[in-house]
């Protein structure tokens, strides 16, 4: 976006997104293979006015969740156990990089 700043991720996205990480497989790999189709099965939606642009990978995972080569998904229990600390992390404005918590040590 323009001002370098995306939107935020809703509080009940992040809440599914982590619910999804933190118990189902399938999500898990979806995520780590494409994370803005993980997004969007978790509730979001892209603003109106950045629909159809080519901003859409840096509005979504494909900008901001995606994971440095390499780096694979924490565990099921780890991302559980992070919980508070992602909630916090995902609701900042896009554009960020992939939380440490979710990442696997």
């Amino acid at each position: 976006m323009a001002n370098g700043k995306g939107p935020k991720l809703d509080r009940k996205v992040v809440n599914k997104l982590l619910d999804k990480l933190s118990t189902d497989d399938d999500f898990r790999a979806l995520f780590q293979d494409d994370p803005h189709a993980a997004l969007v099965e978790a509730g979001w939606t892209p603003p109106e006015d950045t629909q159809g642009t080519d901003d859409m990978a840096t509005l979504s995972g494909g900008g901001c969740l995606t994971m440095a080569s390499g780096a694979t998904l924490a565990s099921k229990e780890d991302i559980a156990a992070q919980r508070d600390t992602l909630e916090s992390a995902l609701t900042l404005p896009f554009q960020f990089a992939c939380p440490a918590a979710l990442m696997d040590r």
